[in-house]
């Protein structure tokens, strides 16, 4: 697997730029009709945004499933792939994190486009605020069973074995387990649960031993926000599903807006 930057350089913003944060587009799902629909609407979000942006944080399950074999990768999403390269090649810092669905990750990304991939939540500053991010799967109390799986799925010998298995019947296999997964998930239609929240209850745990300003992370699929203590912020970035939300990071304030286009 390619090496993975270490840490993200600070970051430093003019009045008249921001950083944006999003995920759970889940690309490719529930089918190829809907997905193109909204694959569109966010190549069009990412042009708005490019205008002032400074970095844009892709925070995990972009793709319903995505993996690597040596030589081949899933097809399809390339007015995607094809915006963030011209928004690289414009000088957009594009950051990306894998999550539960697209956690099979590797030099693509890295080689292709020139942008790096996260498998863990980084911490780095942004305009002066101390910001921990990532997509959040696995993270807090509880969700054993999820844990354990993403222990099989993400061992190196079981990567491997994967890989010798026909593209069309390894994706064909995944993209039917991905797909489950996220059906059951929305059957559960689950509800926000306050100071319940397992990524709530992990930045209150990661508060005891290093402060944080803002904590932003995906996975949940509702857009919100909880003050960790007087000093601290958990931002949770909704999805491409139902919300089309996003956060913008501005020198002063930090905002979840939805993209109604």
């Amino acid at each position: 697997m390619a090496k993975k930057p270490i840490s993200i350089p600070d970051i430093q913003l003019s009045s008249n730029e921001k950083v944006y944060f999003a995920s759970d587009f889940h690309l490719g799902a529930p089918d190829k009709k809907s997905s193109h629909e909204r694959e569109l609407k966010i190549v069009q979000w990412l042009e708005e945004v490019s205008h002032d942006a400074k970095a844009i944080f892709l925070v995990g399950d972009i793709f319903d499933f995505w993996f690597e074999y040596n030589r081949t990768i899933p097809k399809g999403f390339i007015r995607f792939q094809g915006k963030l390269a011209e928004l690289k090649d414009k000088g957009i810092s594009i950051i990306f994190f894998t999550g539960n669905h697209d956690l099979w990750m590797s030099e693509y990304f890295p080689e292709e486009l020139d942008i790096p991939v996260f498998t863990n939540p980084v911490s780095l500053n942004i305009a002066g605020n101390k910001v921990y991010v990532g997509h959040g799967d696995g993270l807090g109390p509880g969700d054993h069973f999820y844990k354990f799986l993403k222990r099989i799925f993400t061992n190196k010998l079981c990567r491997w074995l994967f890989k010798w298995i026909h593209p069309d019947l390894g994706i064909s296999i995944a993209s039917f387990w991905s797909n489950k997964s996220r059906m059951a998930d929305e059957k559960k239609d689950d509800p926000f649960k306050g100071e319940e929240e397992r990524l709530f209850q992990y930045c209150k745990e990661m508060e005891e031993t290093e402060h944080h300003d803002l904590y932003i992370f995906g996975h949940r699929h509702l857009s919100f926000k909880m003050d960790v203590n007087p000093k601290s912020t958990y931002f949770s970035l909704g999805d491409w599903v139902k919300h089309y939300s996003y956060l913008e990071l501005n020198e002063k304030e930090a905002l979840l807006k939805t993209f109604d286009h």
